[in-house]
């Protein structure tokens, strides 16, 4: 399959959420002993909700803490569809308050426009990302790493030298701002977070043969690079 992918499967979501929060913290609390400092990148959607809730109460030293994101739809911070809102109201608050949060939206009037920006931002966050977390559509899209996109090719060159990239899917509103695959896989620990029997159909799906342009997904679970955690729960 690539690289060593484990797959955690829990009875339900609680004991996933609890699981899957605890290790975060000790995967961080583990980049702070080493580095001083640890980074945490973060997908939008509703999946990550509880996820982000039970984080914030954990008792970490979040002020050592980069909290980014994996992708951003180009819309204002404040806005419903926004992932960084999403990541203001649910994750940075109580003890995780103090986190240096870094958003990947800006000024810029199309995301393409705003890339150059986007990666001197990110030259600020301490890489490889300690901990990346990443969602999956049912179309098999991870990340803005969409199906059918003009970009895709782009985005997932592992030559590039590009940590963003502004990309529009076919289908899905809004265009986006995306960590390319290289960025991605600069990480020293990759968490596929899913629930739902439909997400593991297409888990399973996009684990069988096929182009990888077909399931982007499959980019993450074929790669050689970096260790790759599967967390499911109907």
């Amino acid at each position: 399959m690539g690289a060593k992918v484990e797959q955690y499967v829990f009875q339900d979501r609680e004991l996933l959420t609890t699981a899957l929060a605890d290790q975060i913290a000790s995967l961080l609390t583990a980049g702070i002993i080493k580095n001083g400092v640890a980074s945490l990148a973060v997908s939008g959607g509703s999946t990550p909700v509880p996820l982000f809730e039970r984080l914030s109460s954990l008792p970490l030293p979040w002020e050592n803490v980069q909290i980014t994101l994996v992708d951003e739809r180009w819309v204002a911070p404040t806005a419903d569809d926004s992932n960084e809102r999403l990541v203001r109201t649910h994750l940075l608050k109580n003890r995780a308050a103090p986190a240096v949060f870094t958003g990947m939206k800006n000024p810029a009037a199309t995301a393409e426009a705003g890339e150059e920006e986007c990666e001197q931002q990110f030259t600020k966050i301490s890489r490889p990302f300690d901990v990346l977390i990443l969602g999956m559509g049912n179309d098999g899209h991870t990340a803005s790493l969409f199906p059918g996109a003009k970009k895709l090719s782009r985005a997932t060159d592992m030559n590039s030298g590009r940590i963003c990239m502004g990309i529009a899917p076919l289908a899905a509103p809004h265009e986006r701002m995306t960590l390319t695959l290289p960025a991605i896989l600069h990480s020293s620990n990759i968490i596929l977070h899913i629930t739902g029997q439909d997400k593991k159909d297409v888990l399973n799906h996009a684990l069988a043969e096929g182009p990888m342009t077909e399931m982007p997904i499959r980019y993450i679970l074929r790669q050689q690079q970096s260790p790759l955690s599967i967390y499911w729960a109907e």
